[in-house]
């Protein structure tokens, strides 16, 4: 039962780690579930309903326009904050990580959109199906130039990063492997993405061109015969390299920061028990992502992650928007949402290399830390409580700032339950912001600060007002330390 505090706590860095975060009041509508429970419904995304993508294009039609990227982006972010999916979307950032593919080069926003589905319907199967499909997606086909892939002519910029970035990693395969690789990819293209109008264009599907294939006999990681690219796929996935540098990455993603990619080839992981039996578990099943996720979510070192892992953009941002209540309804700010996460350094459908995102600590610095930190206290900024009308939308007066929907639950579970005295506000804080743990110093700090003042006192209409001022300044406090960068 998810009662105590303790499985609160669990609940709490589960739902941060598979998904994008919860607040207390969806953690209390769980209480009649196990740990194990939780766990099977969030890898079975398709128990739950699809988000309701008719209100965002009824209020947002720059979405009716395929091109507009900056629109695809924001609601790429404005699902992952409010799916009843979530480890869906996760998945689906997950592999946009892995396979990273930016818009930047095509400048084709209905491929990469495309691309996002793919991984958001796949990304719970197996690694045969998902690299298959990604073999077969116009997005990544045009990136690493698959469609100047010709017999005779061979283009081996696919085929290296198949088998460097994307399934087996450096020092596991041979120069020769990936001459061979490439050949067999030849012929796999897509069809033209010809102009709509001046303002969007017609999406693209994979084309198989028999006559540009390479249909002679090629030796591929030790194995010979007239392969093609289902081949060369069904050869990489069943290799234990592949297990291992997938393990490695969910490991990664999931549970705690490791060290970059390039240096996987010599640096060890950092829990090779882990690794081993992810490797194990991935052999066993045929390179079934869902049950490699089943055994490392129920495992003990995923339970004692907590706090181990810097948040990258995307988690911190929308991490902070579930718990103030904000972006529940497709407002006027909708747009703001890309922006945000890409001045931080992550801008969805865009990364910056084919390596994707370098992570961990490699998401700090001093302008990147500036915006983290102003986002999270701006985020529980406000004076004045919005009403929130019949749809679930925020309206305001003119010339009031909003207090959003999740602070005021805060301020009114605390006045409720009259949580005065410094030490237990700053508990009860820190709960309520997903039981947050910060260190004896932190703490010291934070206790001393709320010292000056005394205890909380709501007895007036004025006692009342500076309490709520007091909690929401203690909560843009802790939003501010460096502990609330770690999820």
């Amino acid at each position: 039962m998810v009662s105590s505090k303790l499985d609160k706590k669990l609940t709490s860095h589960l739902f941060r780690r598979a998904g994008f975060g919860t607040t207390e009041d969806e953690i209390d509508n769980l209480a009649d579930k196990s740990y194990e429970d939780l766990v099977d419904d969030l890898l079975s995304p398709e128990k739950q309903p699809e988000i309701a993508e008719d209100i965002l294009r009824r209020y947002h039609l720059e979405l009716n326009f395929p091109d507009t990227h900056g629109g695809w982006q924001s609601y790429w972010i404005y699902r992952m904050i409010n799916t009843a999916r979530p480890l869906e979307e996760k998945m689906a950032l997950f592999w946009h990580h892995i396979f990273a593919t930016s818009i930047g080069k095509s400048e084709h926003t209905p491929s990469a959109v495309a691309q996002i589905n793919t991984f958001r319907r796949n990304g719970l199967s197996n690694m045969k199906q998902i690299l298959l499909d990604l073999a077969k997606d116009p997005a990544i086909l045009f990136w690493l130039d698959n469609c100047e892939n010709h017999k005779g002519e061979p283009n081996e910029n696919w085929g290296r990063e198949l088998l460097e970035l994307f399934s087996m990693g450096v020092g596991n395969y041979t120069e020769d492997d990936i001459k061979e690789a490439s050949r067999a990819f030849t012929g796999w293209t897509f069809v033209q993405p010809l102009p709509l109008d001046p303002y969007a264009r017609y999406d693209s599907e994979f084309l198989y061109v028999d006559d540009d294939h390479d249909h002679g006999k090629k030796t591929f990681l030790g194995e010979t015969g007239n392969w093609n690219g289902h081949d060369i796929i069904e050869i990489v996935a069943r290799q234990p390299a592949t297990a291992k540098f997938i393990s490695r990455h969910l490991y990664n993603f999931f549970v705690a920061d490791e060290p970059q990619v390039p240096a996987w080839n010599i640096v060890p992981p950092n829990n090779p028990k882990a690794i081993e039996n992810m490797v194990k578990i991935y052999m066993d099943t045929d390179g079934s992502i869902k049950e490699i996720l089943r055994f490392l979510f129920n495992s003990d070192f995923f339970k004692k992650s907590k706090f181990k892992k810097i948040k990258s953009p995307v988690e911190l941002v929308t991490g902070v928007i579930k718990i103030n209540g904000k972006h529940r309804f497709p407002g006027a700010d909708f747009g703001t949402l890309s922006t945000t996460v890409a001045n931080m350094g992550q801008a969805v459908l865009t990364p910056p290399t084919v390596e994707g995102w370098h992570t961990g600590k490699e998401w700090i610095d001093a302008g990147t830390l500036n915006e983290r930190v102003n986002f999270s206290v701006d985020s529980f900024g406000g004076k004045e409580i919005s009403t929130v009308d019949f749809e679930g939308r925020e309206s305001l007066s003119d010339g009031q700032s909003s207090t959003a929907s999740g602070v005021k639950s805060i301020v009114d579970k605390i006045r409720n339950e009259n949580k005065v005295e410094p030490a237990d506000l700053l508990d009860r804080c820190l709960e309520l912001l997903g039981y947050i743990e910060i260190t004896d110093e932190t703490r010291k700090e934070l206790i001393s600060e709320l010292n000056k003042d005394g205890p909380l006192s709501f007895s007036t209409d004025s006692d009342n007002s500076a309490s709520e001022d007091r909690i929401i300044k203690i909560l843009q406090a802790i939003v501010s330390t460096i502990e609330f960068q770690f999820g």
